[in-house]
Parts: structure tokens; C-alpha cells; sequence
């Protein structure tokens, strides 16, 4: 088994995919005016409308009901990315932080209020980590 996307339902599908696409730097691609994907090298986040929830089953999914999940991106340099969202994200949760667990985090909400966050991964022992030179 491969874990391969997580699908957010919105009521307004051009609005999140503008939304992230100018958050992660991808290119979506539109199946329908109702779903899209922006594919990464480890997943694919698809974004669909409330129209393709009874597909499904009715009423299974709500749109901006998320108060559970953190959909999380590895990037380089979170301070960087940090900046670069600033005057564009709206609701920043947590400005970048390092976690007890050593990630440099940022956390902040899409417009439909699911959680986000980007992280630049701990440096490991004799790993110098993305972005960071040896002594």
C-alpha cells in the first residue's frame, strides 16, 4: 500500500488551488472545474468541490470543517518561505520555531481554515541538513 494524496473539499475550488499554489510554488492540474492536483515528490494534495462529495457518499465531507489534520510540507528554508508568504497568508498560527523535536516550523491556516504547516527537517548528526554547510 502507498500513501499518495490527501483531498481537501472546499466550496470554492479556484480560490484554494490559487491559494496553494502560490503557497508551494506547484503548478496544479485541473481535471474539472471541481478537482485538481498539485503533485509533489511524495504526494499529491488534490483539492475538490462540495459538488463531488456525492460521489462518495452524500454528505460524508464538509467544506473549511477541518479541526483535526495538519497538512505538512518539507521545504529548505522555512524562515525563507516564511518570508515570502508574509502579506500573503493571512492567518499565521506560529511564526517559524524550532520544535522540541529540532524541525524549524511554520505553522498558518488556508482561506478555508485547515491547518498547514512547512518545516525545515533537524539537522542529523554529521548531516548538515538542507541549506547548511559543514564547519
Amino acid at each position: 500500500m502507498d500513501f499518495v494524496s490527501i483531498r481537501i473539499i472546499t466550496a470554492d475550488v479556484a480560490r484554494l488551488v490559487g491559494f496553494y499554489e502560490r503557497a508551494t510554488g506547484a503548478s496544479a492540474t485541473w481535471a474539472t472545474e471541481d478537482f485538481a492536483e498539485l503533485r509533489t515528490a511524495g504526494a499529491t494534495l488534490a483539492i475538490a468541490g462540495t459538488r463531488t462529495v456525492p460521489l462518495f457518499a452524500p454528505g460524508a465531507a464538509r467544506p473549511a470543517d477541518n479541526h483535526s489534520v495538519i497538512t505538512e510540507f518539507r521545504v529548505d528554508d522555512v524562515d525563507r518561505v516564511y518570508r515570502n508568504l508574509t502579506g500573503f497568508v493571512t492567518d499565521f498560527v506560529n511564526r517559524p520555531t524550532t520544535m522540541p523535536w529540532g524541525n524549524r516550523s511554520l505553522l498558518f491556516r488556508d482561506p478555508d481554515g485547515n491547518l498547514v504547516n512547512f518545516f525545515t527537517p533537524a539537522a542529523r548528526e554529521g548531516d548538515p541538513g538542507p541549506g547548511r554547510q559543514r564547519p
